[in-house]
């Protein structure tokens, strides 16, 4: 059990990021406005991305869209791979860096704290073959306003051992938060995990949408105090199951493979890698559903290097990276060209096995606000998820 020290701590910490979520959206960028051209390259652009987001050969010589970039800008790349949002936001907030790939539950705090500027979208000439959902998603756009370029969305997925499950495979989130026998006999106490994020309280907000819907859950990230205490109470069952809290997803690869972790909660990155090297393990979506991330990268505010950032920005974009990615890390691509069948990674069916059908069925990542969307002001702002799930990790 972590020690009190480290629970108090944690949650002054994570109340410190949380803390710009409940402002209203600013402008972020700088009085000056976006950058109005793109000059010669500075020599370098510093990344703070999620894990197998920015790759250069050295997992797998196949997925390399890092080397050519180098080559062709002088723009060397540099990476720093952070495990949660918070995370990211916390680095952002220390500064340093040019361009962070952020998620959903990360943009609209950085956007409003000001630690992202407006994205000149006429200096990223294939912004308009983004997918169109993708081009205005209110995580980037403010006011009319971009603060990013789309990368990446995906669906989270239950990771589940085969010679656990056998014959029968799950097809329900109960598995990670309703003590059971699984198919092979033994208990999942023990052997289930979940995710180290606080955002992590909508995937039980989901499975309660489902399950009890006396409780009247239409949006997991706008819950009502009844609502967000079912949650946090459902939580603090799973507790009793947990082998770890992950957040670094080759930890949680190494739990799968040698501390008999049975099934949790994951992203496609760790089951795509598993499998790949000849693990028993599958994924599935869950009958209730999934939460999902769409991935933005966006600019510090102080970038010390706009001109290779911007650089960058266009090359992520590219429909030769973009199928890359897809094929790496199993997520759906923001330029749908590289769905077409040619891409010799990707493949004919890569796209709709990662979900591309199921993009209207997810429920994207954002952060909670006291606002419910719905002319209420009193659903559970995002302070109280950190203040809270860092108690249920805590034991409290």
């Amino acid at each position: 059990m972590k020690s009190k020290w480290f629970v108090m701590f944690s949650v002054l910490v994570l109340i410190s990021l949380a803390a710009s979520a409940c402002a209203g959206a600013g402008t972020g960028a700088g009085s000056g406005g976006p950058l109005g051209s793109v000059g010669e390259g500075e020599g370098e652009v510093s990344i703070i991305s999620w894990a197998g987001y920015i790759e250069r050969g050295e997992t797998d010589p196949a997925y390399d869209w890092v080397t050519q970039f180098e080559a062709e800008t002088g723009c060397i790349v540099t990476n720093k791979t952070a495990a949660t949002s918070d995370e990211m936001v916390a680095l952002m907030n220390e500064g340093g860096f040019d361009l962070v790939t952020a998620s959903g539950d990360a943009s609209n705090r950085l956007i409003s704290g000001g630690r992202v500027q407006e994205i000149n979208i006429d200096l990223i000439p294939s912004y308009s073959k983004i997918d169109e959902r993708l081009q205005n998603a209110p995580w980037h756009t403010v006011d009319g306003k971009h603060y990013g370029v789309p990368y990446s969305s995906g669906e989270n997925i239950l990771m589940y051992n085969t010679e656990v499950f056998g014959d029968e495979p799950p097809t329900s989130w109960n598995v990670v938060f309703e003590e059971m026998t699984l198919p092979d006999g033994e208990s999942n106490k023990g052997r289930i995990q979940a995710y180290d994020g606080p955002i992590y309280v909508a995937d039980a907000a989901l499975y309660l949408k489902a399950t009890r819907p006396e409780l009247g859950i239409t949006d997991p990230y706008a819950l009502s105090r009844e609502q967000f205490d079912a949650a946090i109470e459902l939580l603090r069952q799973q507790r009793t199951l947990i082998n770890r809290y992950w957040h670094d997803a080759f930890i949680q690869m190494d739990d799968f493979t040698n501390e008999g972790v049975a099934a949790s909660g994951s992203w496609p990155f760790q089951a795509n890698l598993l499998k790949g090297g000849g693990a028993p393990i599958e994924k599935v979506v869950p009958v209730e559903g999934a939460t999902g991330w769409a991935d933005t990268t966006m600019l510090h505010v102080d970038s010390e290097h706009p001109n290779c950032a911007y650089m960058w920005l266009e090359h992520s974009i590219d429909v030769k990276v973009q199928g890359d990615l897809a094929a790496w890390f199993q997520n759906v691509p923001v330029r749908l060209e590289a769905c077409d069948g040619t891409h010799a990674l990707l493949g004919a069916d890569g796209c709709v096995n990662n979900g591309l059908d199921n993009f209207d069925k997810i429920q994207w990542w954002r952060t909670p606000t006291s606002d419910c969307g719905d002319g209420r002001k009193e659903c559970v702002p995002y302070h109280e998820w950190v203040t809270n799930y860092v108690a249920v990790i805590g034991g409290r």
